[in-house]
């Protein structure tokens, strides 16, 4: 099975560790969204995109005797990493499933709840997908999804930087340059603002949404240094930047991570049954 042209960002052992940054980063809203659907013991729990592994982890800490948890990815890589990570002495099975999520298989049979992070911006024209899924799946199924949104906080980026805070210059470039690299794949960045209307327009019950902020640290520049490692051919190939260019934006962006920053990014918690 080929990968999937619109997974723009790598599938390597660099990339799980940018993941694994990912993971600690959103840790407290990951368990907010736990919370929220009500993950518990004998659950069958879907998780849509579960690369190497680390929010899947939190999803079998909630399950118990008879819990399973289905892990879909496309990275026979990453669902290797994610076996070796979770395969243990605990109650609850992961059973990691090669496929495509916009094609919603039979490993969606039985679901309780289905569940994704950061994972919807990576479908081209998701929204179609949404709407099957809810035909897939049980009345009442539990849903729930944790999307990046990288485009709301960046007017107050803009504010600072044109009343004397020049130095964040190299925000505004990594935000450009993740935006622009997936337009350029033909996917949309900014799934989550629009997701729970999304779930709403299909005929999702009781959705709900919360907008939560980056946090603003060292981790968050560490995972955009990574991300400009991880992806530079490709900025580089769309004409974003010259390679010499890169490396400058690179360096400048780890010379802020003594300052004081605004976020960069936010993410949306939706939750809803079907």
């Amino acid at each position: 099975m080929s990968e999937p042209q619109g997974y723009v960002l790598g599938q390597s052992a660099r990339a799980a560790r940018r993941l694994e940054i990912q993971d600690a980063h959103f840790a407290a809203v990951s368990e907010r969204l736990l919370d929220e659907l009500q993950v518990r013991p004998p659950d069958r729990v879907i998780e849509l995109g579960c690369g190497p592994g680390g929010f899947s982890k939190r999803v079998l800490c909630r399950l118990g005797a008879g819990g399973v948890l289905v892990g879909v990815d496309t990275s026979e890589g990453l669902l290797a990493q994610a076996s070796a990570l979770l395969t243990g002495p605990g109650p609850a099975r992961f059973e990691p499933t090669r496929a495509d999520i916009s094609e919603l298989g039979p490993w969606l049979d039985g679901a309780d709840v289905v569940l994704g992070r950061t994972v919807l911006h990576h479908v081209p024209m998701v929204e179609f997908m949404l709407g099957r899924l809810r035909t897939r799946v049980r009345p009442g199924t539990r849903i729930g999804f944790l999307e990046p949104d990288f485009r709301t906080p960046l007017a107050r980026l803009a504010y600072l930087e044109a009343t004397g805070r020049p130095e964040l210059a190299p925000l505004r470039h990594w935000a450009t340059a993740i935006n622009q690299l997936y337009e350029v794949n033909r996917l949309s960045p900014d799934a989550g603002p629009t997701l729970a209307r999304t779930l709403e327009t299909a005929g999702y019950r009781h959705v709900r949404g919360s907008w939560f902020e980056g946090r603003s640290d060292q981790m968050m520049i560490e995972n955009m240094a990574m991300f400009y490692e991880e992806v530079g051919p490709q900025l580089t190939a769309i004409g974003l930047f010259t390679a010499e260019q890169l490396a400058e934006q690179l360096a400048a962006l780890r010379a802020l991570a003594a300052l004081p920053l605004p976020a960069v990014w936010g993410i949306h918690l939706v939750a809803c049954e079907a």
